[in-house]
């Protein structure tokens, strides 16, 4: 006997039957919570790992920003004589086609002193015509003002400096440096007090708690540098053409030099937040991959509940494809509403998740992001489009690979012995 041709391939019977099979009866109330609790467990799969994704890419994000806006995209260092003629480098980098800004800069490490503590600190001079061109800090003064850096004769510290030191503006900070003058008996350390004309908060609390700038002809001074700079640092305008430009500044640069950019000297740290970053991503893909196989329990219990039903419809004339597709149908529903619910609630989590981590510290009265362990002062979120599609998809394929199995064994079910005890 041949196969019935049954009715055209997903039509509305079959739309229609899945939909029924969806809403459960009263006998059938355990298959009903199975199925709840495979929805609800691929929407927080879905979102949990939405919203982890774009703390991850706004955490790295923000790193970045907070990084390159003190440190530049590149950094020359003179590798056979000083830097001497480091303002004719600048002037020859500054017009290469893609860099914004090349900044020579003296630097330098300290201990700094206050009224009530001594603290570590990273003395950078700089030119006041460069400020502007640092915007991490020069856009973030919170007491005090730049004006007339060059000729005020002080210094600019960072907020937490100059609270773990016990300044504010106007009080004087002292700078030892073992870099000091050279004497028939050897080098002795230099020690200064330097007023305090500004105080920034960059948002970074390693920065904010070291960096001390100071004016470039001053720190020249300070460190016996004379007429020489440390290394000229560039700004680009896409951070991430410093390959494609590097060849092009060493040749600007008209002289031997080594030439690092950001990526070189934050490698380790980069690498290691990619590395947790794919890691989490594995591992809070179990939870939808656990939501999936709770699909395939559902189905597999539907299917015995409903083998009456489905040897009915077989010797109706419903063929085996039809039986199959029903199925499909029903826990296919349970994945794409279940991933469909999950990215609008992480959408909703990570536009709202600064209020959301306030709230929690409120709440349970801690800190749930310390700046002092995670170096920023609040918890960013930064959704990407592509990673999201990728998330979207492979929930759908999970949940659309844990229904075949069911579906093809409904579709199998021979209604002789379906019946045959009925």
């Amino acid at each position: 006997m041949a196969e019935p041709t049954g009715t055209r391939p997903f039509s509305p019977f079959e739309w229609m039957l899945a939909g029924r099979y969806l809403r459960a009866r009263r006998r059938e109330t355990f298959i009903s919570i199975i199925a709840g609790f495979s929805f609800i467990g691929i929407m927080l799969g879905v979102a949990t790992l939405i919203i982890v994704m774009a703390v991850m890419n706004g955490f790295r994000g923000e790193l970045i920003g907070k990084i390159l806006g003190v440190n530049g995209h590149m950094i020359v260092q003179p590798t056979d004589t000083p830097f001497t003629d480091f303002a004719d480098v600048a002037s020859r980098i500054a017009m290469v086609k893609g860099v914004k800004a090349a900044i020579p800069f003296v630097e330098g490490q300290v201990l700094a002193s206050g009224a009530s503590n001594s603290s570590g600190a990273l003395v950078r001079g700089v030119r006041a015509q460069d400020l502007p061109s640092l915007p991490g800090m020069s856009s973030n003064i919170r007491q005090g003002t730049l004006d007339n850096f060059d000729t005020a004769g002080g210094v600019a510290i960072g907020t937490r400096l100059a609270t773990a030191l016990g300044l504010t503006i106007g009080d004087k900070i002292t700078l030892v440096s073992p870099r000091g003058a050279v004497t028939p008996m050897g080098v002795t350390p230099r020690v200064k007090a330097y007023p305090i004309n500004a105080i920034f908060e960059i948002g970074m609390s390693e920065y904010d708690s070291s960096f001390v700038f100071m004016p470039f002809s001053e720190a020249q001074l300070y460190f016996n540098q004379d007429d020489k700079a440390t290394a000229v640092e560039i700004y680009l305008d896409d951070p991430e053409q410093t390959g494609a430009l590097r060849s092009a500044i060493e040749t600007a640069a008209g002289r031997p030099v080594l030439v690092t950019d950001w990526r070189e000297r934050n490698m380790t740290f980069f690498s290691a937040l990619e590395v947790e970053r794919n890691m989490m991503f594995m591992i809070l893909t179990l939870i939808v991959l656990v939501a999936a196989l709770n699909i395939i329990s559902g189905l597999t219990m539907l299917v015995k509940d409903k083998g009456h039903d489905i040897a009915i419809l077989r010797t109706m004339g419903a063929t085996r494809g039809a039986i199959l597709r029903v199925f499909f149908i029903t826990g296919a529903a349970i994945g794409t509403f279940g991933t469909l619910f999950g990215v609008i609630l992480g959408t909703i989590v990570c536009w709202n998740v600064e209020s959301i981590r306030q709230f929690v510290s409120w709440l349970t009265r801690t800190e749930i992001f310390s700046p002092e362990l995670y170096f920023l002062s609040r918890l960013p979120a930064k959704m990407d489009g592509t990673e999201v599609t990728s998330i979207v998809l492979m929930a759908l394929i999970l949940s659309y690979l844990a229904t075949i199995y069911p579906a093809w064994r409904a579709a199998r079910l021979d209604p002789v012995e379906a019946l045959r005890y009925e």
